[in-house]
């Protein structure tokens, strides 16, 4: 059951929908062509706004519908309703075509648009691209929900994609997602046997897991989250095999706390690692690299590269290939790195992110 909400949105000429009279001829033909899908449908509420119309109609004060005439040439449309299970629905894709396509004959629109109904309400459905896109997954559960000290988790169930990690409203990975690990690895470029190697975050258990096959000297896998490793370990061992369960064995061990502080005291001991893995944030989607978040990733950076071998490689996510703004923001602070360093990129497709994303590999100059 969820609340079902189609959008419609039209361009017409902005002569028409600037002037009041038209406007009012635009409203009547609108609420003419509502009433073939809603016989019973009635005003609400209207009023002329600045440049505008706005207008509340509704059927048996369930179904509402809400219109906006923009004086620059826009006309949109947004109906809403509840469905419970096993209901049809009141409009369908070709019920909302039909409609589209009678009104924009009526008005002689530019250009239309009509969506399949949003399912809004039951369980969470719409996630964000890496350029604040919406993207609707295939979600038929919501596995487990919890609020940790440091974020809201959860895992959601796909069709397609199995169980979902969910951070704060951003997926994470998949079941379906061993391309990101291997890809953010280097699987069959780098070489990790023998070598000794440091995961920053890595909650989900997938990367550990998967270096693990490569027969390292030793993993230490920092991460903060104790909430997220007790959910992966639960419903998402099919990435993370047992390492969340026995979190210490012969070559790896799991510390739960802040990775910089633990960095910290990696530095003061001078231990040294072969590999870094930064398994964090991704890299913010903003116009200049400032606030907490950045000042976090330049911390990471500068941490990272005190404690790894002269030779070592700092590995880590970066973000969609689409957010091009921000990538060359990132670069930008490699660039200001002491001592200098030098970058190469690789890229993948992640199913759950349903977009190409952006890794990095990183050593000294």
């Amino acid at each position: 059951m969820a609340a079902q909400t189609v959008l419609f949105d039209f361009t017409l000429d902005a002569v028409k929908t600037s002037d009041p009279k038209e406007r009012q001829e635009i409203a009547k033909v609108l609420r003419h062509e509502l009433e073939h899908i809603f016989p019973q449908i009635s005003v609400e509420y209207q009023m002329d706004i600045v440049d505008g119309y706005f207008a509340v109609l509704a059927e048996n004060k369930e179904t509402i519908v809400t219109v906006r005439i923009f004086g620059q040439g826009l006309v949109t449309i947004n109906v809403e309703y509840y469905l419970e299970d096993g209901k049809e629905q009141l409009m369908s894709f070709d019920t909302s075509k039909r409609l589209e396509n009678n009104i924009a004959k009526q008005l002689k629109v530019y250009s239309g648009q009509v969506l399949p109904p949003l399912k809004r309400g039951d369980v969470a459905r719409y996630f964000p691209s890496s350029d604040e896109r919406i993207i609707e997954y295939d979600i038929d559960s919501l596995v487990y929900e919890a609020r940790s000290p440091f974020q809201k988790i959860q895992i959601l169930h796909s069709k397609t994609l199995g169980n979902m990690l969910i951070l704060d409203e951003l997926q994470n990975i998949a079941e379906s997602d061993l391309i990101y690990t291997e890809t953010l690895m280097g699987r069959g470029i780098e070489n990790y046997e023998g070598k000794e190697i440091c995961i920053l975050g890595g909650g989900d258990g997938a990367l550990l897991y998967e270096l693990l096959k490569e027969k390292p000297k030793f993993v230490v896998m920092l991460e903060i989250d104790e909430l997220v490793m007790q959910a992966c370990n639960k419903y998402l061992n099919s990435i993370c095999g047992d390492v969340l369960e026995k979190r210490k064995g012969d070559n790896y061990e799991i510390v739960v706390g802040d990775c910089v502080e633990y960095m910290k005291k990696f530095i003061a001991e001078g231990r040294k690692f072969d590999y870094v893995f930064g398994d964090l944030t991704d890299i913010p989607i903003s116009g200049a690299p400032i606030g907490e978040c950045w000042d976090f990733i330049r911390t990471i950076l500068e941490h990272s590269f005190k404690i790894l071998k002269p030779d070592g490689k700092y590995l880590t996510h970066g973000n969609g290939t689409s957010c091009l703004e921000s990538l060359e923001l990132f670069e930008e602070q490699l660039g200001l790195l002491k001592p200098k360093v030098k970058f190469t990129t690789s890229k993948a497709f992640v199913p759950s992110f349903m977009e190409e994303w952006l890794f990095y590999q990183v050593c000294l100059a």
